[in-house]
């Protein structure tokens, strides 16, 4: 705060806070080359786009840095759209979903008017507090406008039935924001992922034959990135604490016909075996040293997620992700081979999530160096974590507040969730020097994980 004073930090901060509530300047997807060209993906996406927007022209465009990754810019927000009397209320997820061109689900409809038909056209709003009565024929608490569909039930249909509804309920035909539906959409050639999300991939180099491991990996997204880079040779596992979340890895994996992913239910901070043998083959909890490659996109506190209307954190919520993370990285820095490469990214954009964690790890473990990340579309790290610039110069950090750029591409690598990426070697022999927290007596069993000394 003291590089830009008060008020330019409250003025950055109030930017970004605008920036948050609005979706990505563009919509992106990554190819599954192991199943199709990129080139062949972009047209058929391109002839997509048409039967959704017939009549408009919405290039796709690959990104030249990221070279699976195809663009497709966002247009909005469209002042035109007029609001129709008949009305649905639906979830805040639900909201922020239609506003990156999804369709309203019958399960995130929380209110509609009385009297709703089918085939009506109705403008759809988003909760923006959560106070919306599930069932309500109106509702007076703040709401955003996101566009209007048509209903594909009534609402008797709705909320009369018997059981739990499935299926479109609401399906868009004038959002706000204009942007495609990937509801089945070339499944198996695509994945929609956020740009960050996929040059996090790219910066930890899978190669063909390694041994990888995604410590949290849900929804896969990044896995199977990893398993598509290295060629679906090699060893890809993948860990989450949720069984539902890692079965949706399992099938994704399927879908994308990537053989070389393994995924397991099973707590990353337990991933270390006590003794020097793995549970079983390739099976948690493993051996140290036992990975090339480690990615640790870290639970956090989501403070860059892209569109998020309403700041419902508590102080005692996002504090509570430092312990966690840092719990982790004492793992995968045990779990990693001399040599070998670690990635650390969140999606949120707290100082103590980022830039100080990186600090507290190269003091605590004297045997990793910071690298430089290959590709870098981000900006540098921010200061305040006591890094010196040389090394906040390595660090990747994507900041919705940041200023506008030049040229589509430009505006991609800025306008987009926030994000932050740290890559680290582990020296192939340990270097004399103990780091800070071990030599102050605060690298020593506890919250923050094994010693610096017994892992490097």
């Amino acid at each position: 705060m003291a590089a830009v004073g008060t008020q330019g930090a409250e003025a950055r901060f109030e930017t970004l806070l605008r920036r948050l509530s609005h979706p990505p300047a563009f919509t992106t997807v990554r190819v599954n080359t192991r199943l199709a060209s990129v080139q062949r993906v972009k047209t058929l996406l391109g002839e997509e786009i048409q039967k959704q927007f017939p009549g408009l022209s919405i290039p796709v465009l690959q990104h030249p840095d990221l070279q699976d990754v195809l663009l497709i810019p966002v247009i909005g927000p469209r002042k035109d759209v007029e609001e129709r009397p008949t009305r649905a209320v639906v979830g805040a997820q639900c909201g922020n979903a239609v506003l990156r061109g999804a369709h309203v689900y019958v399960p995130g409809i929380l209110a509609a008017s009385g009297g709703m038909k089918a085939g009506e056209v109705v403008s759809v709003y988003s909760d923006v507090e959560g106070k919306c009565r599930k069932g309500a024929k109106g509702f007076a608490g703040t709401q955003a406008f996101l566009g209007n569909g048509i209903s594909e039930l009534s609402r008797r249909e709705i909320f009369g039935s018997d059981g739990p509804l499935r299926g479109i309920g609401i399906r868009m035909v004038e959002p706000v924001y204009l942007s495609p539906s990937f509801d089945n959409v070339l499944p198996g050639y695509l994945f929609l992922q956020n740009l960050p999300s996929a040059v996090v991939s790219h910066v930890l180099g899978p190669q063909p034959g390694e041994r990888i491991l995604d410590m949290c990996a849900a929804p896969g997204g990044k896995t199977t990135h990893i398993a598509a880079l290295m060629g679906d040779r090699g060893e890809v596992i993948a860990l989450d604490k949720i069984a539902s979340k890692v079965e949706k890895i399992k099938k994704t994996a399927k879908l994308l016909q990537l053989n070389c992913i393994k995924a397991f239910c099973y707590d990353g901070t337990k991933a270390l075996a006590q003794g020097e043998t793995e549970a079983g083959p390739g099976e948690p909890p493993f051996s140290p040293e036992a990975f090339d490659r480690i990615l640790l996109d870290a639970p956090c506190s989501g403070l860059g997620q892209r569109p998020n209307m309403a700041c419902t954190w508590t102080l005692k919520e996002v504090t509570s992700y430092p312990p966690l993370q840092r719990r982790l990285l004492s793992v995968a820095v045990e779990l990693l081979k001399p040599g070998g490469v670690l990635v650390y990214s969140t999606c949120t954009v707290t100082l103590a999530e980022n830039e100080e964690q990186v600090a507290w790890v190269l003091d605590t473990f004297p045997c990793l160096q910071l690298l430089p990340q290959e590709p870098l579309l981000g900006g540098e790290g921010m200061a305040g974590a006591g890094l010196p610039q040389e090394q906040r110069q390595r660090l990747q950090r994507f900041d919705p507040a940041a200023g506008p750029a030049d040229g589509p591409i430009g505006r991609a690598n800025r306008d987009c969730i926030g994000f932050f990426i740290a890559c680290f070697a582990k020296r192939r022999t340990a270097s004399p020097r103990a780091g800070k927290a071990e030599r102050s007596g605060l690298g020593g069993p506890g919250p923050a994980g094994p010693s610096a000394s017994r892992i490097c």
